[in-house]
């Protein structure tokens, strides 16, 4: 099986500097696809700081009107003493109820730098899949190299 064939991947969010606030990635729409998992990546993290990663959903293209719903999905993590730097916050969401959906991370009580966050969408009724401008090359090999 080629799974890059059967996927789609986006950057869905570029990432933040050291903050103490909500992230909200871009929006992707779930047609024809059964499910997205997003994958956030931490950079320099405080001790202390509380990382959350939640799956919302809309109705529209929209991160917030009409007003998105929780998908019942969601990572979090108290960091210790650098043991949260450069690592990953994953959620994935299985049949969405709603059409749009996204990402939320939310850091508080210390700061946090996040990385870039990538939604892999899967599933695909039609393959083989189109990726995401945001990829801007791949490759796929048979076999083991002479």
């Amino acid at each position: 099986m080629n799974l890059s064939k059967a996927i789609k991947v986006s950057v869905v969010s570029v990432g933040d500097t050291a903050a103490q606030t909500e992230l909200d990635t871009s929006v992707v729409d779930m047609q024809g696809f059964e499910g997205v998992m997003f994958v956030a990546v931490t950079g320099d993290v405080t001790a202390s700081s509380v990382l959350t990663l939640t799956a919302k959903g809309n109705t529209a293209n929209s991160t917030s009107s009409p007003a998105p719903v929780t998908q019942k999905a969601t990572a979090a993590v108290t960091a210790g003493a650098s043991d949260s730097d450069n690592k990953v916050l994953m959620v994935d969401v299985y049949k969405p109820v709603m059409r749009y959906i996204f990402a939320a991370l939310t850091r508080t009580a210390a700061n946090a730098v996040i990385g870039p966050i990538i939604a892999i969408q899967y599933g695909a009724g039609l393959k083989p899949t189109t990726q995401d401008a945001t990829v801007i090359a791949s490759a796929f090999g048979l076999g083991v190299a002479a």
